[in-house]
């Protein structure tokens, strides 16, 4: 199948470019998952357990799925895993293309093991509204979920992919009927979906979103906060206004000119704002840092330091 339109809900960009995580006991994992992790070769002290208070932050390998070819991070996996743990990160977010493989379940299971860090879930999406796509999708779905669960993870955060023009009600519907469908094959493996955004979904008045929201009012967010940002929505309003809702986060920061930052509180983000309006909330779920590199850009340090000092602003300024 082709993988034109499934980019592990990220933009088509060439070459853009721990504290250590100590699971819960063995019963705080669900069965199922126990017996696919065993299965891998893993253990509970490897496998990602629900945080009983702490907000759990790592990151999600964009950045270095970006330089591959078809955005596949599957070569450079090893160096993903070394990175993100040298850096003090909690865990891992993988992308769906890297769960395709047929064993990747065996070659991810051995290096979680290996770097003692935990994949969380991954990221997931497709033309969900164009109803013609939706087989190939769900088959797919179904095969990322199974896989990703029998790793220990626990999340799914879905982009819903961008059409021509914005959605018709027609398209709006499709989408929620494959939507609900991906819940249920989540829920049957104990994953969370999270719906995730880019800049399409609230751009025009939110209209993408607010369509989903209205036929699934109950679906979870976890937004990326510099794709509202790159959209014109205020993400402290956007957490205010959505704040019950929000499971899981991406965070990345911008310069003022608008171009990305390198790490981190190298930007302009006013993410003491972002902070006190989590706080607000009271939210309890997951963040995740998204490096991503504007395609002219070099990197300055190696990717592992930037990880390691994105994670530390954070600390500093969101408290977690």
């Amino acid at each position: 199948m082709s993988d034109q339109w499934m980019r592990g809900g990220r933009p088509a960009l060439r070459n853009v470019s721990r504290r250590r995580f100590v699971a819960s006991a063995l019963a705080a994992i669900p069965a199922a998952q126990s017996a696919a992790l065993a299965g891998a070769g893993l253990d509970a002290s490897t496998a990602f357990a629900q945080p009983a208070k702490k907000i759990t932050v790592g990151a999600h390998l964009w950045v270095y799925a970006a330089t591959q070819p078809g955005y596949d991070p599957t070569p450079v996996m090893e160096n993903v895993f070394a990175d993100v743990s040298a850096a003090g990160l909690d865990c891992l977010e993988l992308m769906h293309i890297a769960l395709r493989h047929k064993d990747a379940v065996e070659r991810i299971g051995a290096l979680i093991k290996k770097y003692k860090l935990p994949v969380i879930g991954t990221s997931f999406d497709g033309p969900m509204w164009n109803r013609e796509k939706h087989a190939a999708i769900y088959d797919d779905a179904e095969t990322v979920i199974a896989r990703v669960a029998a790793l220990g993870g626990r999340t799914l955060g879905v982009g819903v992919g961008e059409a021509p023009r914005p959605k018709t009600d027609e398209q709006l519907d499709a989408q929620a009927d494959l939507l609900r469908r991906i819940m249920a094959l989540c829920s049957k493996h104990k994953v969370v979906l999270n719906l995730h955004n880019h800049t399409y979904e609230v751009e025009n008045g939110e209209h993408d979103l607010r369509g989903t929201l209205a036929r699934i009012p109950d679906i979870r967010l976890g937004p990326d906060l510099n794709w509202l940002l790159r959209a014109k929505v205020d993400p402290v309003d956007f957490i205010l206004r959505y704040g019950e809702k929000i499971v899981f986060l991406h965070l990345r920061d911008q310069r003022a000119d608008g171009k990305w930052s390198e790490a981190m509180g190298e930007g302009n983000m006013d993410y003491v704002a972002i902070g006190n309006a989590l706080r607000r909330v009271n939210f309890a779920g997951d963040a995740m840092i998204e490096l991503a590199f504007e395609s002219d850009f070099k990197p300055t340090r190696p990717l592992r330091e930037t990880l390691r000092m994105s994670r530390e602003y954070v600390r500093r300024t969101l408290g977690f």
